[in-house]
């Protein structure tokens, strides 16, 4: 059986509260929920990027073309617990420029990956940014 990231049966609301040593999680969960009304909201699980064994709470199922080979099946934000950080996945650009890389430098202490922003939790972003790409990221990208 494949490994890879595929949506699950698992409870969002249990997943985050089994994963919530300081609260991050329900804060952003919060924002995200109220900027995309409507949205699918799943837990994805198996192998991420490099390789890793990753929980990812998907926000907006999407669908997304692929330059070599079929299209899958996304989401268009997504919020993960790592270690010591919390990451969020946000899966549009504008133009050729995701929207990570863009408003990662606004959203407070950050680091910024091409489609990911990480961070220590909730308390050092800025929530009105958050609110506010996500936001935009909706208008940009077919999601339900």
């Amino acid at each position: 059986m494949s490994r890879s990231m595929r949506p699950t049966d698992t409870s969002v609301d249990g997943f985050i509260a089994a994963n919530e040593p300081d609260g991050s999680l329900a804060i952003l969960d919060g924002v995200i929920t109220a900027a995309l009304p409507g949205a699918t909201r799943v837990l994805w699980q198996g192998v991420f990027w490099g390789g890793t064994d990753q929980s990812i709470i998907g926000y907006g199922a999407t669908v997304q073309s692929r330059p070599r080979g079929a299209d899958v099946e996304w989401f268009l934000v997504g919020l993960a617990r790592q270690s010591a950080s919390v990451s969020l996945y946000v899966h549009a650009a504008e133009g050729k420029q995701y929207l990570a890389k863009l408003y990662g430098p606004r959203l407070g202490r950050t680091k910024v990956g091409a489609a990911s922003v990480s961070f220590a939790s909730a308390d050092v972003l800025d929530l009105d940014v958050l609110d506010e790409v996500v936001r935009h990221a909706g208008r940009l990208v077919e999601w339900r």
